[in-house]
Order: structure tokens, then sequence, then C-alpha cells
């Protein structure tokens, strides 16, 4: 299978990749001239064959055009801010599982130190198109603000219903149109009794993932995973 790299545009039959993906292409894959790989802008994806490759920038040649299959259900996820390593792992792992946007939450739990640094973290997003990280935003505010038609609170509480028969529940009235989820997980000390209520006032749902107590970074790849298997059957 072809390597994919993003590129901002295409410039009539030319492109170019730049900075840390052109380090990667140039240092780590040594690409030659003549080798090919597929470009896309997030919107256009073309089969390009490497026509120079310098220390920051490796030029490409389009060669022909490619069918770019959009998903039929976009997720997007609203996490709240781990330890630094998992929450980098986790944003790498989301966009792995095809998340279209990526909300880090300042939850009422978690780790303060973190949330600074969290504002110089550089995006590291590797689909069609990359997700867009999102500015650090409070539980309440990201909640009235999300749009999606499925919203989902993951949840440790023993009452709450199972993933699947929430998906079953918010998904019936807008499949088969083109969906967007939205998938809220907490710190690791979970939601407070205030988080849950807001979430809950704008139409977010409770559900849980099992009688297990995950990580956020398991919760993650779980949540993500079980969505896209829920809906990737449906016709």
């Amino acid at each position: 299978m072809r390597r994919r790299f993003f590129v901002s545009q295409f410039s009539g039959a030319s492109a170019t990749v730049e900075g840390p993906a052109a380090h990667h292409l140039a240092r780590v894959l040594r690409v030659e001239p003549g080798q090919v790989y597929e470009l896309s802008d997030g919107q256009t994806l073309c089969l390009a064959r490497v026509e120079s490759v310098g220390r920051e920038r490796v030029e490409f040649t389009v060669v022909e055009p490619l069918v770019a299959h959009p998903p039929r259900m976009e997720a997007a996820l609203l996490m709240a801010v781990a330890k630094f390593d998992r929450f980098e792992w986790a944003i790498e792992k989301a966009t792995e599982l095809g998340a279209a946007s990526i909300v880090p939450l300042a939850a009422a739990r978690s780790e303060k130190a973190l949330l600074a640094a969290l504002f110089e973290s550089a995006q590291q997003a590797r689909c069609l198109r990359p997700p867009q990280l999102r500015a650090l935003a409070r539980p309440r505010e990201a909640f009235a603000a999300d749009g999606s038609a499925v919203r989902i609170l993951l949840s440790e509480r023993s009452g709450d219903p199972p993933l699947r028969k929430i998906l079953e529940a918010q998904a019936v009235a807008a499949w088969p149109a083109a969906l967007r989820v939205s998938l809220a997980i907490g710190p690791e000390g979970g939601w407070t009794d205030e988080e849950f209520a807001a979430a809950e006032a704008v139409g977010f749902r409770a559900a849980s993932l099992g009688t297990n107590i995950l990580r956020a970074e398991t919760a993650v790849v779980a949540g993500l995973a079980a969505v896209h298997l829920y809906f990737d059957g449906r016709d």
C-alpha cells in the first residue's frame, strides 16, 4: 500500500511537501526522484511522482487523480486533558481511527500542570485529511457548542446503558444521511456531577463501555472503534 502525505494545495500539476513530512520523506524513507506516493489536500487525492528532494522540501508532479472516498460518518472527539504522553498517544490513535476533529477539555479533574503546556503543543496528526485540533475549552462550553447528530458522554457510572444502546437510540433518525458523532471522554477521575448535568442538558447521552474501568486513552480507542464498527456495517 502506498504511503499518503498531505499538502496545503495542488498548483496545477505540481505539489510540494514541506516541513516535518518532507524531512520524513527525505531522511527516513530516503525517497528518490521517480518514486510515486499519494498526496491529498483534504479534498482531492492524487498519485504523484517525486521530482526533487531537498532537506525540508520535496517537489512532486501529479501523475493522475485518484478516487477519494469521504467517510459517511465523521467522529468528533472531546477529550479531557490527560498526562501529556498519554494524551499525545490518544490523539495519534484517534487520527488512525478517523476522528475529524479533536477538542481538548479542561475538565475539573484534569491535571492542571498540563493545561498550559497544551497551548504550546504542535498539532501532530498523520485518511483523506488530518483531524483538526481545536482550542482548549471548558466542558460546559464545548458541550453547548457541539452540533453533532449523535452526542455521547462515556461514563463510568454503573447504571448508565451500554454504548450500543445509545447508538441505536440516537442514530436511527439520522441514518443514512451523512452523520456526525461526538464522543466525550473524561479525565482519569471521571466526570463531575456538574459536568454530567451540563452535557445532558444539551443532548449528550451518558453511555458505558462495560464494567472494566479504562484509562482515558484506552477509552478513546475502544469508543471510536465501537462507533465505527456500529456504523460501518449499516446500509
